[in-house]
């Protein structure tokens, strides 16, 4: 089974970060995501989508976003019930985070570009930061380098697989 979820979109309402009774972090928000397509005539149309992060994600989400930064989430989507006061039945869809990422959208303080924008780096808690990685200039006829191999045995055998 595959349940993953990856939107790209800009946050919809100033950013709440709660607590739950055992100290938990909890951040229930909402990302407003333009639709791919649009129909002859008409306007393009947004679907605003809740979002759910828990514990790290949600001290980080709460810390170096707001209100109306793009933000870029992968998850999982899940559905739940409950019922109202008044006995009447609800249904939610929620997309719980996983994994942030930064899109690189510059964020305007007068000019002041926050160290963060931009950057390529992600915040995902169980590897590792992604490092930019620096692309050759237009006519320069250098390879992209991937580091030193030297640390690598070459494996050679006759028996098939080296493993």
């Amino acid at each position: 089974m595959l349940n993953r979820v990856i939107l790209m979109g800009r946050i919809t309402q100033d950013l709440d970060l709660r607590q739950t009774p055992s100290g938990t972090s909890v951040l229930t928000f909402s990302v407003a995501v333009e639709r791919n397509f649009v129909k002859q005539g008409e306007e393009r149309q947004t679907d605003f989508i809740t979002c759910v992060a828990w514990r790290q994600q949600a001290d980080f989400i709460s810390r170096y976003f707001s209100k109306g930064r793009m933000i870029a989430i992968e998850g999982n989507l899940r559905t739940r019930t409950y019922d109202d006061k008044n006995g009447t039945k609800h249904y939610v869809t929620e997309v719980y985070v996983d994994n942030v990422s930064f899109t690189g959208e510059k964020k305007s303080d007068g000019g002041n570009t926050s160290a963060y924008s931009g950057n390529g780096y992600s915040n995902n808690y169980n590897s590792a930061p992604a490092q930019p990685v620096s692309q050759p200039q237009s006519g320069n006829n250098e390879a992209l380098s991937i580091g030193d191999l030297s640390d690598y045995e070459e494996v050679l055998s006759d028996d098939g697989i080296p493993f």
